[in-house]
């Protein structure tokens, strides 16, 4: 399933996307729905669907049955008059990173900047804030003040759905809920006269696209085997696949939950491919009227456009 927030009124609710593309409201639609689950539905929240884990789902599952067979029709919402949220507007913690996660975007990283570093040993993470987080169709903002190398980045994202620290490996898929897409601008001018950091270079305001929506871990064949992609202005940029990752995703969860625990809601970013504009020679950012988009196989398509703030 594909769970997504949408705006109603000008008031963000969660909604299931359908085969066709629309959008059935699920606050309203569960009305008749009764314990725990319904509870959750009619918050309105993906959050809360998330922590309300499979019961919600099924109930969810049992919704698109009664569309289908011709009920809530007055609660599906056309693709064409959706307008998409970030799946999760507000995360109840920083969006968690992993960098230099793709062999060939650590190679082009070391040709562009001249030195080498290579793999590390152990995953790298740094966080994006709140007010970084966009939806889909979103402006990422571009703030001539502060940077003139503003980069894209196009990231498979998990979503977590059951808590758990220490988690091994071999459990790892367990706690997993969905995959979405996250493109995580960064002002690499920023990261450099930091000291290299990660944090203020990709912590901007809008510098965190998120969506279209989330799709259940259920309805991805192989997370670990995807198609992953970016393009600026119908330009290819990016091309790789998530099997290219250095630490796969089993490594990350169990590495990111050693001593911390992982929450309903929390997302993870796993890293990017080759094809960022900053290793180009010379290099290309993002410049005022630019569109980006990034897609990933099974789960869509995020596009934003970029503007001067």
């Amino acid at each position: 399933m594909r769970l997504a927030t949408i705006l109603v009124d000008g008031a963000p609710t969660a909604a299931v996307i359908l085969g066709d593309g629309s959008a059935l409201e699920l606050a309203k639609a569960a009305k008749d729905v009764t314990g725990p689950a319904g509870d959750a539905l009619r918050t309105g929240s993906v959050q809360a669907l998330i922590e309300a884990g499979s019961t919600a789902l099924d109930a969810i599952r049992s919704l698109v049955g009664q569309v289908e067979a011709g009920e809530f029709s007055d609660l599906v919402h056309p693709a064409a008059a959706c307008d998409l949220l970030s799946p999760i507007p507000a995360p109840r913690k920083n969006v968690f990173c992993v960098g230099r996660n793709y062999m060939d975007h650590i190679a082009e990283g070391d040709k562009a900047q001249n030195k080498k570093i290579g793999v590390t040993e152990h995953p790298v993470y740094f966080t994006k804030p709140l007010t970084a987080v966009i939806g889909p169709g979103a402006a990422v903002p571009i703030f001539k003040h502060v940077s003139e190398a503003i980069d894209y980045e196009v990231e498979l994202a998990i979503v977590i759905g059951k808590p758990g620290r220490d988690i091994p490996k071999e459990r790892a898929y367990e706690h997993v809920f969905g995959y979405t897409i996250l493109n995580d601008i960064s002002a690499r001018d920023v990261q450099r006269r930091h000291g290299g950091q990660y944090f203020k270079g990709k912590g901007l305001d809008g510098s965190c696209p998120i969506g279209p929506w989330i799709v259940t871990a259920d309805a991805v064949s192989d997370p670990g085997d995807l198609v992953i992609s970016s393009s600026v202005n119908g330009e290819p940029r990016q091309n790789g696949n998530t099997k290219s990752m250095i630490f796969d995703i089993p490594t990350l969860i169990a590495s990111l939950s050693e001593g911390m625990t992982l929450e309903p809601g929390d997302i993870l970013a796993t890293g990017t491919p080759a094809g960022v504009g900053y290793a180009m020679d010379p290099p290309r950012y993002l410049k005022d009227g630019d569109t980006v988009v990034c897609e990933i196989a099974e789960i869509g398509r995020l596009e934003n456009p970029v503007r001067s703030a």
